[in-house]
């Protein structure tokens, strides 16, 4: 397991006290640190109408953090091509790679597209799970329903101002053979017409397909023979069918000749485990707001979060994220990880961390560095 590379995936959350510019240039800091520790990726996630999140437009950061490293990969965790076009984002992207080539991720979800039908029912994995344990004590915790998510008034406004009036969105899969298409420079219209993409068509990015399940999303990369990035710190308990899913889809490609899957995870490391505990403290409200269909607040410090009244609806909205999350000691944190690859068969870990002080969140990612070193494992992909 000596080659299991890690990278990070960033939010760009604003602390409370905190400006969204703020959150910005310590997301820009946090990556030239991440470069300087030697993480292999540096992916930004893509929100809307979150009070605690600054990161709307990937490709924006994006260009902000290229111009201010040099080496790390830097990546969308994910576009959310359900309010975008295949043109649109190899544009975007193509720009980006003109300026600063060979070095960006083109990762793609399908958040903000069309209201899924009935909720799909889970699905069986060939790695069984135990009173919630996998043979190697990874813990998978019951199915969370999003479905109350789904219906709130807040996901309905965010997907009216984010569509244009009377658009819908592209089925995603033709969507994504559309981006392989602009980018291969091998596109047709239905009537044969070209279009060619400039800058854009023959871009040296690369394709990733994110997924919560073993639905759509794992089919579609499994079938197109792309890299798969699987997600743990949000869906936990379906990482196991989506990584299991991709894998039986697989077809040989251009780009892989064997599946490749990342998987995520949320930690938070510190030189000891009461001292992470206490600097994770805020996650769980963080969570309850995302859950309650708010939207993401600002980031409370532990005193904030500590005064919150929780009820018992409260902890049931949050308790699977704070089961899974890896908090304490490098070591310990570690230990955790290891298991999450063993367990999923991951090629790549991508880890998320947020906590109120950006020069805790610094120190975690480095801690956790010199600790997998020291295991004898690289950073980068082999």
């Amino acid at each position: 397991m000596s080659d299991i590379a890690l990278g990070v995936l960033d939010l760009v959350p604003i602390p409370s006290g905190s400006t969204a510019a703020d959150a910005l240039r310590n997301s820009i800091d946090l990556a030239q640190q991440a470069e300087r520790f030697g993480y292999a990726r540096y992916w930004f996630a893509e929100h809307h109408l979150n009070p605690g999140v600054a990161g709307t437009s990937p490709a924006v950061v994006l260009a902000l953090t290229a111009s201010a490293t040099s080496t790390i990969r830097l990546g969308s965790g994910a576009v959310q091509l359900g309010h975008r076009t295949a043109l649109s984002t190899v544009e975007e992207f193509g720009l980006l790679d003109a300026l600063h080539p060979g070095r960006f991720d083109l990762g793609l979800g399908r958040s903000g597209g069309r209201p899924p039908g009935q909720p799909a029912a889970p699905l069986p994995t060939a790695t069984p799970v135990l009173d919630g344990r996998t043979p190697n004590g990874l813990l998978i915790p019951p199915r969370f329903s999003f479905e109350h998510l789904l219906a709130s008034p807040r996901i309905a406004l965010q997907r009216r101002l984010l569509l244009l009036p009377g658009a819908e969105s592209q089925d995603y899969a033709e969507q994504i053979d559309d981006i392989l298409a602009l980018l291969a420079g091998t596109y047709r219209s239905p009537e044969g017409i070209e279009a060619h993409v400039v800058p854009g068509e023959g871009a040296d990015v690369e394709l990733w397909i994110l997924g919560s399940s073993g639905g759509q999303s794992a089919a579609v990369a499994g079938r197109g023979g792309l890299r798969f990035a699987a997600n743990y710190h949000v869906s936990p308990a379906t990482v196991l069918e989506a990584v299991e899913g991709y894998r039986s889809f697989f077809q040989p490609s251009e780009f892989l000749d064997k599946p490749y899957v990342s998987v995520s995870a949320d930690v938070v490391v510190a030189e000891n485990d009461a001292t992470a505990r206490d600097l994770a403290t805020g996650y769980g409200l963080w969570v309850r707001s995302i859950r309650t269909a708010e939207g993401a607040i600002e980031f409370p410090t532990p005193e904030e979060a500590r005064a919150h009244p929780w009820t018992d609806e409260d902890r049931a909205l949050v308790q699977d994220r704070l089961d899974t999350q890896f908090v304490g000691s490098p070591g310990r944190v570690a230990d955790q990880l290891e298991q999450l690859q063993e367990a999923t068969g991951a090629d790549e870990l991508l880890i998320t961390t947020i906590t109120h002080d950006h020069a805790d969140r610094v120190r975690s990612y480095e801690l956790l560095a010199e600790e997998w070193r020291r295991r004898g494992h690289s950073l980068q992909p082999s």
